[in-house]
């Protein structure tokens, strides 16, 4: 069952990326998106309420409520990020957030990576130095320009701090509960928070859209646009939540059972699906070498998983 749940997370999160893109590009909002996404998993998981007890521990609602708002901001900066860059860098650039998680797991998860991982972990990091564009006398220059300048990668960077962070208070909810409790309040209270901030920019104007710029507009003229993407795009935002639900869901599984290191390290061989459908549905460029920095990733993830494996973590 694990392994099942991992692989079915490796492939759903790529083409969770695939559908959110391709709702950018048709000039969607990034928070509508989440928004939208949010709500039909909440509907989907209105039955399973009726079948689980609701969970009592304050510790589970306190570390799911930090969860669905670290969701929240996360995946409406991942989108953003989709809309300014190519998925086949932000896809490999995710291998980022082993490291980011790396602290707060150790801090409040006592999970401590042993040699091998600490090794796989680096091998993930120099890996990246492939995937971006840039200079190839000088790589590490143009690594740094990239990530200072270019304000997609920017946004990845950010959403993977946030997601990593989310990983580990998603285990210590998974603690109190289980994992379809688990599931079902993530999706229900992320829709909340993206209700609440999409209401709140709608009421002040500010919910901008590549349509209408960086200008205020009234509510109505929001509602109305976002409304018609929704009637054009219906099968998309379908494809999403599905794809979403089961990544999220796959997550939570694999969480239960691995370590957060191992399991975001394990998460990130979906690059090289990544730089895949990139170049094959965006048509974007440097497919090889962007090819091999992701194989370089995923070298390293195997690597924090055989030490894993052998016991090097403690």
């Amino acid at each position: 069952m694990i392994w099942l749940s991992v692989a079915v997370r490796i492939v759903a999160n790529p083409f969770s990326n695939v559908f959110q893109k391709l709702l950018t590009q048709r000039s969607a909002n990034p928070l509508v998106i989440i928004g939208i996404t949010h709500a039909l998993l909440s509907v989907a998981c209105v039955p399973a309420l009726f079948r689980i007890p609701v969970p009592e521990a304050a510790s589970f609602w306190t570390n799911i409520s930090i969860c669905a708002l670290l969701a929240v901001t996360a995946n409406v900066l991942i989108v953003e990020a989709l809309r300014l860059s190519d998925l086949s860098i932000l896809g490999p650039i995710n291998a980022w957030k082993p490291v980011v998680s790396l602290v707060p797991g150790m801090l409040l998860l006592h999970e401590f990576p042993g040699w091998m991982g600490v090794c796989g972990i680096a091998l993930i990091v120099a890996g990246s130095y492939l995937i971006v564009d840039g200079t190839p006398r000088e790589p590490w220059r143009s690594l740094r320009a990239r990530f200072l300048m270019d304000r997609g990668i920017q946004c990845r960077f950010a959403a993977l701090v946030l997601s990593g962070a989310e990983a580990v208070f998603l285990k210590r909810a998974l603690w109190a509960s289980s994992a379809t409790a688990t599931f079902a309040w993530w999706s229900i209270l992320g829709f909340a928070v993206s209700g609440i901030a999409t209401a709140s920019l709608i009421g002040a104007g500010n919910l901008n859209s590549p349509v209408v710029g960086n200008e205020r507009t009234s509510a109505t003229n929001i509602l109305q646009h976002e409304a018609g993407v929704f009637q054009r795009s219906w099968f998309t935002y379908l494809l999403l939540a599905t794809t979403t639900g089961l990544m999220q869901f796959c997550t939570i599984v694999t969480l239960n059972r691995i370590q957060v290191g191992s399991a975001l390290a394990l998460f990130q061989t979906s690059a090289l699906i990544s730089v895949f459908l990139g170049s094959k549905i965006f048509d974007e460029p440097h497919f090889l070498r962007r090819m091999a920095g992701a194989a370089v990733m995923v070298a390293g993830a195997v690597l924090i998983i055989l030490g894993d494996q052998s016991g090097g973590a403690s």
